[in-house]
């Protein structure tokens, strides 16, 4: 679990920073009418910033040498 820990640091930092990004998101702008699938819940943005927060801190990932 460490060894998975220590090779996808970046990464797991990444999650809960897109995850608030994505709540914040939601919190400040959202969508009025309700019909945005993504905006219109702070669930389904949360999860979607978590996702792309993930996504985006991977790419500064070193490559792992094990």
């Amino acid at each position: 679990m460490k060894l998975f820990i220590k090779k996808n640091l970046i990464t797991l930092i990444g999650i809960p920073i897109g995850a608030l990004a994505g709540f914040f998101y939601w919190k400040l702008i959202g969508c009025n009418s309700g019909t945005c699938a993504i905006t219109s819940n702070p669930i389904n943005s949360s999860l979607y910033g978590a996702v792309m927060g993930g996504l985006l801190f991977s790419m500064f990932q070193g490559k792992s040498t094990s």
